[in-house]
């Protein structure tokens, strides 16, 4: 029985370009296939098994590839957003104006649902509160690290990122109820000064994290704690 002659056009077209071959995944399968069928069950290929294997080798870098781009540029989309929201913040010459952005533009920026400025104060804060009370809220001495810790004898992070089943009145006000997870960030505003906290919250649970990275709210807080010192000398 005479095997089937492959047209003579295509047979050219094969010579002429056989990375068109080489370069199709399914093409090649298929030649492999056809070979192993030729040679009958009784022969045990070790080239096809090779291929295989680096083939199922090739499609797991593919994918490892395609993370390693996606969290870059999802690194890169996170960084250049943390630079806008720090620009904005840094443009009011007034406290309040600084306070209602914080809330506003800059929460737009940073894609979150709910931003709180919580300071620790010795003194009766309700004036300010009463003015400022969008955004700020104070608290008496030690509160922030009960926060942080929930009551826990854990070390006490710069930047703490949790779900929550329902966020703090304390905290949030009105806007508890709906709150999921949260970023907390502690605040340290230098030398005989009480801490302050910057609290993002979110009403996506996944939002916030325990797994995620903490470097670019890491120096989100530190360039806030710098800006609020000029605002509390």
């Amino acid at each position: 029985m005479n095997s089937p002659k492959i047209d003579d056009d295509m047979r050219a077209k094969i010579i002429a370009r056989p990375d068109v071959i080489l370069d199709d995944q399914d093409v090649m399968r298929a030649l492999i296939d056809a070979n192993e069928k030729s040679m009958g069950g009784n022969i045990v290929d070790l080239r096809g098994i090779a291929m295989e294997r680096l083939e199922a080798r090739l499609d797991r870098l593919e994918d490892t590839h395609r993370s390693v781009i996606a969290a870059a540029y999802e690194n890169l989309a996170g960084t250049n957003q943390v630079h806008r929201a720090l620009l904005r913040m840094l443009d009011p010459t007034e406290f309040e104006t600084f306070l209602r952005d914080l809330g506003g533009e800059v929460a737009d920026i940073l894609r979150v649902d709910c931003v709180k400025l919580v300071l620790e104060t010795k003194g009766d804060g309700e004036g300010v509160v009463q003015r400022l009370g969008e955004v700020l809220t104070t608290a008496e001495p030690g509160f922030i690290d009960r926060y942080l810790t929930a009551g826990r004898n854990v070390p006490v992070r710069q930047v703490t990122l949790r779900q929550v089943q329902v966020g703090a009145d304390t905290v949030y006000g009105e806007a508890a109820g709906w709150i999921r997870s949260e970023a907390c960030l502690k605040l340290d505003f230098g030398p005989g000064r009480l801490p302050g906290m910057l609290v993002m919250g979110a009403e996506d649970p996944h939002q916030f994290t325990p797994q995620q990275g903490t470097d670019l709210l890491a120096f989100f807080a530190g360039v806030f704690e710098r800006a609020m010192r000029r605002w509390l000398s």
